[in-house]
């Protein structure tokens, strides 16, 4: 299987400040992460480093086998796919859901004067429809709730055929239903044939999406565990990473944390 993400020794300093320290981290196609970690750990550091956004102080970066520096990132970027709060701001309030999602095709937001064709005009509704969003597709993103928001952005973060995919706290400020719904389709996106390499940044343990592989806990800028989830999302690591003692437990996939501070 491909290597798609492979950081070693990474560091990212500004103002005096390591956002990111001596970080060394790979991802497999096959692999789906989620990273973990309080408020300020380096979480969306390590998301603008994979996703060729930020290059780093000192240390190597590898994204889909080109080393950051030596690669032309605008040849790069188009094969990696984000949703974030950052690009969903980046959607004009008045563009349609299809619009939206079409115009990955040529990474802009906002329909101009592109063409597009048939296939790209499938594609999108096959995305729509993936991730139920087809009855919406006339609806203007700015109308959207905040969970058929996230969803569009995710949509259009996979109309490229990405060949990794990068979620930024997919599901904050979601209400229980939202989430779940969301959830769900993640987790069912995360065995589909054809999906690429998965990492998605959370707070919290509610919020792993099902057939998710392996888990980075990150503090400080630090990594202070990594690999498959059964070995990393337990008590002892959780506990470990929040100062807080934690009772971890799974059930059918799906992960819940509570302090224990009797």
């Amino acid at each position: 299987m491909t290597t798609v993400l492979d950081l070693q020794h990474v560091s990212v300093r500004r103002s005096g400040r390591a956002l990111l320290d001596d970080v060394s981290w790979r991802v497999e196609g096959d692999e789906r992460w989620v990273v973990l970690g309080p408020n300020g750990a380096g979480k969306t550091t390590l998301l603008n480093v994979a996703s060729a956004q930020l290059h780093p102080s000192t240390g190597e970066v590898r994204v889909l086998g080109e080393q950051l520096g030596r690669v032309d990132v605008f040849d790069l970027r188009p094969r990696i796919g984000v949703a974030s709060s950052t690009t969903g701001a980046r959607i004009p309030a008045n563009e349609s859901v299809l619009d939206a999602v079409l115009t990955a095709v040529y990474g802009v937001t906002g329909r101009w004067n592109e063409k597009y064709d048939e296939l790209d005009l499938d594609r999108a509704h096959s995305m729509l429809r993936d991730w139920q969003l087809e009855p919406l597709s006339h609806r203007r993103f700015g109308s959207l709730s905040d969970g058929e928001r996230k969803r569009v952005q995710i949509a259009r973060a996979v109309m490229s055929d990405p060949e990794v995919l990068l979620l930024d706290e997919p599901t904050a400020n979601l209400d229980l239903g939202a989430r779940e719904e969301l959830l769900q389709l993640l987790g069912e996106y995360a065995v589909a044939p054809g999906a690429p390499a998965l990492v998605s940044v959370t707070h919290h343990v509610e919020e792993i999406p099902r057939n998710f592989t392996h888990a980075l806990l990150l503090k400080d800028g630090k990594v202070m565990r990594q690999g498959p989830i059964n070995q990393v999302v337990i008590s002892e690591r959780l506990s470990e990473l929040y100062g807080l003692p934690l009772t971890v437990t799974e059930n059918e996939g799906r992960y819940a944390a509570r302090a224990n501070l009797v």
